[in-house]
């Protein structure tokens, strides 16, 4: 039997990760949580000369890379494991990953917050204040954007613990 797979998307800042740790701290059997950012982040000139300049917002890498880990991701959940997979990647580039990979189902999560919950959450938590900036807002209203037109369920964690995000998150990969 395969195993079940939530992705959790979305801008810096909004608590994917935080969220996908607290996950994998659980150590729970038959669960791995994977990070889209593991395979290393190429600058945006490498990206562009390694993959060109097409499919913007997120770019031909981003896509690219989507794709890749989906295959990936395919195996593990043939072999019956369950998959938390957490990454920035548009919800096109999801959805072409899953169907390039054959995985017939799976539950997409944008993991989202306000505006100044995710400036406050770069420049003062993460000390990042170079990502609490317009390009990020308008990153963060794409996706937004984008899951709402693609009826993708978003999670806001500007009104909802860490705590609450973690167990909506495991009621998923229970019931997926």
């Amino acid at each position: 039997m395969a195993g079940s797979l939530v992705v959790l998307t979305g801008a810096s800042g909004a608590g994917k990760t935080a969220i996908a740790r607290c996950v994998e701290a659980k150590g729970l059997p038959n669960l791995q949580v994977l990070f889209f950012d593991s395979v290393g982040v190429p600058s945006r000139q490498e990206m562009n000369e390694q993959h060109g300049t097409g499919h913007q917002p997120g770019g031909a890498w981003q896509r690219a890379m989507t794709i890749q880990w989906m295959k990936r991701i395919r195996s593990v959940l043939d072999a019956g494991v369950c998959i938390l997979f957490e990454g920035q990647m548009r919800i096109a580039f999801i959805h072409e990953g899953l169907t390039a990979a054959g995985i017939g189902h799976a539950h997409l999560i944008l993991v989202d917050c306000a505006d100044d919950d995710r400036a406050r959450r770069l420049t003062v938590d993460r000390g990042q204040p170079e990502l609490a900036s317009i390009e990020m807002l308008n990153w963060a209203r794409y996706l937004r954007n984008e899951s709402l037109q693609n009826r993708i369920q978003i999670l806001d964690t500007s009104s909802i613990t860490l705590l609450e995000s973690v167990q909506l998150v495991l009621r998923l990969l229970a019931n997926t």
